[in-house]
């Protein structure tokens, strides 16, 4: 996958002007903050799971971590990343450019809690030199997503900033 499928993508919603090539690297939070003059909580982390073999999205905020005993709870197994050199086989695209869309048929997305305090986010586009500006409604929108979790743990002690 690649930044001009993603912007394709977009481009069939009349959105694709919210798409940005950049010239600086995005593939942290912290890079892709620095790059896009944003605060870290604002960038949305795709994260990549395994679960039975088959891979599954969350996304959350920048500045929230997965809390293993939430994820148990909500899904019903043990929280395991895909290892970055099998990213591109199961969701299509490359660790530091891993985003919700454009995915394989039939990978669920979900989007954790974390995001909702925001009004913009800005998620991967597909490369480690991307993003995409978008509202949190939009979001849940462009990325099919299958509804929120609460799978995450300390951002709430930022909340308030």
């Amino acid at each position: 996958m690649s930044f001009e499928k993603v912007k394709a993508y977009f481009d069939s919603f009349g959105l694709g002007d919210r798409c940005i090539d950049l010239t600086e690297s995005s593939a942290t939070v912290a890079l892709a903050a620095q790059a896009l003059g944003t605060e870290e909580a604002r960038i949305a982390k795709t994260m990549s799971f395994l679960i039975d073999d088959k891979p599954l999205i969350v996304v959350v905020a920048g500045d929230a971590r997965i809390d293993n005993h939430k994820f148990k709870e909500t899904f019903h197994k043990k929280a395991k990343m895909i290892p970055g050199a099998e990213c591109e086989r199961y969701i299509g695209h490359r660790p530091g450019g891993v985003c919700p869309f454009c995915l394989p048929e039939g990978v669920p997305v979900y989007l954790d809690v974390s995001l909702k305090r925001f009004d913009i986010v800005y998620p991967a586009a597909g490369t480690d030199h991307s993003a995409v500006k978008l509202h949190v409604d939009e979001l849940e929108r462009y990325a099919r997503s299958q509804g929120w979790v609460d799978v995450c743990k300390n951002w709430q002690d930022n909340e308030n900033q």
